[in-house]
């Protein structure tokens, strides 16, 4: 073997002994899904948002409750606040004393826009939750996407490994073939050349391993220092016509659509509202009046009924605008669940077409192995060039590529269908 061959081979050693030595936790998918549910930031943003939508509904009940207000005052004066002249003496009046009270009032009637008003905050509440249901699911599709990269990653540099091994075969039946003078010295040197590229892919899909195995640790919340991933895609794939639902029906389990359904629900209530504060308003209330101001002590409680008519020129305009606002969101419905549905379809589609690649691509295997194997045969046979069996080991890790990543983009598409679908 000669000295750069070795050097190629010592590198590779080398490279594999810097390997730390102690095992990483490795993680299945599941395991990434529920970590990322629970600790991902936009997760947590998302919860926070519903908590606070929760507050705002619990705020916007209290609107039935009477308001109650408490006021009180002392005042101390030098020279009384009122004098009164009563022939040659002069009697000082508030000069110092004490005032306070408390007011009650509750509404009775306010054009429907306190109920309106809990209304929409009770569909806000509910938007919120759809919405986070919205980011899990795009959460948990940036994990599969994420996890299956580091998948394919990890079947490449396995590839890699397998190619390096058949490359130390095949270098060694070259040179007993230039020993024995059958070959020429070039052939070496095609296989050393064909090593080099491979210790450069290796280089690089151990590079892109540590990067994604970082992104995904830090995603789901995981110790970056101490983080693999457990799955493998050397198992077979089942037909996806299992999954197949009627698309139409499926409309209302997902929440986007949902979503777009309550967009229409609150556009209402804002008209409904908007029209509410044209009408007129009905309060009850009461309240007690203490003072001893005058030098001696009152006591006073008053009841009171208030009717208040909103007279305003801008009300025939400010409810056609949201009538117009009403018919927006109606549209985007409609339109919205159009869009939902062709989404579907291509998801479907999406799915289907990975399958069938899936199946291409293990006929491609098979094929290359075979072309490997009869390429590596006629070599030994002296009726077929180094350039024609390295361009087969070639072929042959490519297929091998094709169908690892044909697998892992089908275990997207498959979360990408379930997503659509509402499930």
């Amino acid at each position: 073997m000669n000295r750069l061959y070795l050097t190629a081979l010592l590198a590779m050693l080398c490279s594999a002994g810097m390997t730390p030595a102690t095992a990483q936790q490795r993680y299945t998918i599941d395991e990434c899904r529920r970590m990322a549910v629970e600790e991902n930031a936009r997760m947590k943003t998302a919860r926070n948002d519903l908590a606070g939508a929760e507050q705002s509904r619990k705020e916007a009940f209290t609107n039935y409750f009477p308001t109650v207000s408490l006021i009180g005052g002392a005042i101390t004066t030098t020279d009384g606040v009122l004098q009164m002249a009563m022939g040659p003496q002069k009697m000082k009046l508030m000069e110092e004393g004490l005032a306070g009270g408390a007011m009650a009032a509750l509404p009775v009637y306010g054009g429907g826009r306190i109920r309106n008003g809990n209304r929409l905050a009770r569909l806000g509440q509910q938007v919120s939750a759809m919405q986070l249901e919205k980011t899990e699911n795009e959460v948990l599709l940036a994990v599969e996407q994420y996890y299956w990269q580091i998948v394919v990653l990890n079947e490449k540099l396995r590839t890699v490994q397998q190619a390096e091994s058949l490359l130390e075969r095949i270098h060694t039946d070259a040179k007993a073939a230039v020993d024995a003078g059958i070959k020429n010295r070039n052939d070496l040197l095609q296989v050393e050349l064909r090593y080099n590229d491979l210790r450069s892919t290796r280089l690089d899909i151990e590079n892109n391993i540590a990067i994604s195995k970082r992104l995904l640790a830090q995603y789901v919340g995981a110790d970056p220092d101490d983080f693999d991933v457990a799955s493998s895609l050397d198992g077979p794939v089942t037909a996806p016509v299992a999954l197949r639902v009627d698309h139409t029906a499926a409309l209302d389990a997902t929440p986007e659509y949902r979503m777009l359904s309550s967009g229409v629900d609150a556009a209402r209530l804002q008209k409904r509202m908007t029209l509410g504060e044209h009408l007129p308003s009905v309060a009850v209330g009461g309240a007690y009046v203490y003072n001893d101001l005058m030098g001696f002590s009152q006591n006073t409680v008053v009841g009171y009924v208030s009717v208040s008519i909103p007279i305003s020129w801008k009300a025939p305009y400010s409810v056609k605008r949201r009538k117009y606002e009403l018919e927006n969101a109606q549209t985007r419905f409609e339109d919205g669940s159009e869009q939902l549905l062709i989404r579907m379809q291509k998801a479907w589609n999406d799915l289907t077409s990975a399958y069938e690649k899936i199946l291409i691509a293990q006929e491609s295997i098979e094929q290359s192995t075979e072309n490997l194997r009869l390429n590596e045969d006629y070599y030994k046979a002296g009726t077929s060039s180094m350039s024609d069996l390295l361009n087969a080991e070639s072929l042959y890790q490519q297929s091998r590529d094709k169908l690892i990543e044909t697998k892992a983009q089908y275990e997207i598409k498959k979360t990408e269908y379930l997503q659509a679908t509402g499930r």
